[in-house]
């Protein structure tokens, strides 16, 4: 790994046993990402991208190969070790923005913080501070229901924000939005972006995918390069 590579994954496979059969999902997987990058996993349904993602998000540990994350041979860590890079490290985004329904827009927000045991006042000024930062400075107190699908997945990007994580994870995104809402949330990976934040964004969307400065294809667990699109 050279100084400014983030995470490197060399031959990695993922083999699930199904029944009397073996489902080899990932096959040797070569991956190299740097520090602000921001990619873009594309593959049809069923082609191994999730598993891929939730790996690179230690939810998941690989059969075989090695995956190395900011100089840690993640293989060689103890769950403790996940955990704590999970909470610290890492902010995750999903195609369902998952806000627990019966807590505030501010709340779902300073809901990591709580089990990073960061106090109250801290956490709702960091919250706040999040929520201003997509725009929903005057929904802090609406309930998830009260929201519209994009106003729910903006929500869900600062509470994957608010612990200032080295890298965020984003799974279909934009998948249960319409065009134009998942538009101005693509808007917004790119400002993050030139921030300088590091972003893995899994797609099966080719449009989305070229939001991305960098894609990688994959079917049927096979990784390939897709180019630079920085220029697009």
């Amino acid at each position: 790994m050279t100084q400014d590579t983030f995470f490197e994954m060399r031959k990695v496979n993922k083999v699930y046993r199904m029944g009397d059969e073996d489902a080899h999902v990932l096959k040797d997987i070569d991956l190299s990402v740097d520090e602000g990058e921001y990619l873009s996993v594309l593959g049809p349904s069923g082609s191994g991208k999730s598993t891929l993602m939730n790996i690179i998000g230690c939810l998941d540990v690989a059969t075989s190969g090695e995956y190395v994350l900011r100089g840690r041979l993640i293989e060689d860590l103890t769950e403790g070790e996940l955990a704590r890079i999970r909470s610290r490290e890492i902010g995750f985004i999903f195609q369902n923005s998952q806000l627990l329904p019966r807590l505030t827009a501010q709340k779902n927000v300073e809901l990591p913080l709580v089990y990073a045991g960061v106090p109250p006042r801290e956490r709702r000024r960091r919250a706040k501070e999040m929520l201003d930062r997509v725009g929903l400075s005057e929904r802090r107190d609406h309930y998830p229901n009260q929201l519209s699908g994009g106003q729910q997945q903006r929500v869900a990007i600062a509470r994957a924000l608010v612990g200032n994580p080295s890298i965020l994870l984003a799974d279909e995104p934009t998948g249960a939005l319409d065009q134009k809402t998942g538009r101005q949330v693509m808007e917004l990976f790119g400002e993050l972006s030139r921030e300088g934040r590091t972003i893995i964004m899994i797609t099966h969307d080719m449009n989305i995918a070229a939001y991305a400065r960098r894609v990688v294809h994959i079917i049927d667990g096979e990784l390939q390069e897709g180019g630079d699109t920085s220029d697009a």
